[in-house]
């Protein structure tokens, strides 16, 4: 694989990623920051696998938080306090129980939409890299998803390079809609070779990242202007609009933090018969 094949890999993903906010816009916002994106992945992963074996442990707060105890990704408050936000945007639903203390939920079919959209956008980036055939695999058996999504929350949750980006990719995944801002800046970059300090990738403000991304202008600005008192961005003009750059370094740990992913995804399909 090559530089530029990887690049057009993650540019697609970006774009898929980027897609699903759109139609989805207040959901995708809202686990759009790195620690609810984990916290959504585990929940479906316990979804998943109870879904498969019904011997599993259900999807419970108390389960959950057990989920995410060695690497302390959250507390149990946040993790009560995510799955009650997760019933309100309609993304899990109450089981039928008998028991009424443990209130255990599913995964609603919308939920699950979601996320097999996301799975295989990712599988069709890494057929572009190697030519290979996982999201036609995927399309023509569901269960790869129920199978595969567990195994790569598990092994996503024990991997530091993941759950802890490097600082440049933090101040922006630790941040509402972050992720969502990090992925559109990215995805304008050239697919040619990173060379030199600086690569311009068109019009950037906190107005437009704003109307885009359904934050307000000002925590626009901050993460803008926080970006660029670190040196990641900066802009042609004096103002924080119009034609913007983005550094090498920020280009590069992106690529490196994205690698982790998809290698992770890359060896989760292959170890599935």
């Amino acid at each position: 694989m090559t530089d530029a094949a990887f690049a057009a890999a993650l540019r697609e993903s970006a774009s898929e990623l980027l897609a699903i906010h759109r139609r989805a816009p207040r959901i995708v916002r809202y686990v759009a920051d790195l620690q609810k994106w984990l916290l959504s992945q585990a929940a479906l992963a316990l979804h998943f696998e109870r879904k498969l074996n019904p011997s599993c442990p259900p999807l419970t707060a108390s389960n959950l938080a057990k989920f995410l105890v060695e690497n302390h990704i959250a507390s149990h408050n946040t993790v009560v306090a995510h799955m009650k936000e997760m019933a309100y945007y309609k993304l899990f639903e109450p089981v039928e129980t008998t028991d009424r203390r443990a209130k255990p939920l599913q995964a609603s079919a919308y939920a699950e939409t979601l996320i097999r959209q996301w799975f295989e956008g990712h599988l069709r980036s890494l057929d572009g890299m190697d030519a290979g055939d996982r999201c036609r695999w995927s399309e023509a058996d569901e269960t790869i998803l129920y199978r595969a999504q567990p195994r790569i929350a598990r092994r996503l949750f024990n991997h530091p390079d993941w759950y802890s980006p490097p600082e440049s990719v933090a101040l922006f995944v630790r941040s509402e809609s972050g992720s969502n801002i990090l992925h559109d800046l990215m995805s304008r970059v050239p697919l040619a070779p990173v060379v030199g300090e600086r690569t311009w990738v068109g019009d950037v403000s906190a107005r437009l990242t704003a109307a885009e991304y359904v934050i307000s202008r000002s925590h626009a600005s901050r993460l803008l202007a926080a970006a660029q008192n670190q040196g990641l961005l900066g802009w042609e003009a004096t103002q924080m609009s119009g034609d913007c750059w983005v550094s090498a370094r920020f280009v590069l740990d992106y690529r490196r933090w994205q690698a982790t992913k998809f290698s992770v995804i890359s060896e989760v399909l292959a170890s599935i018969e």
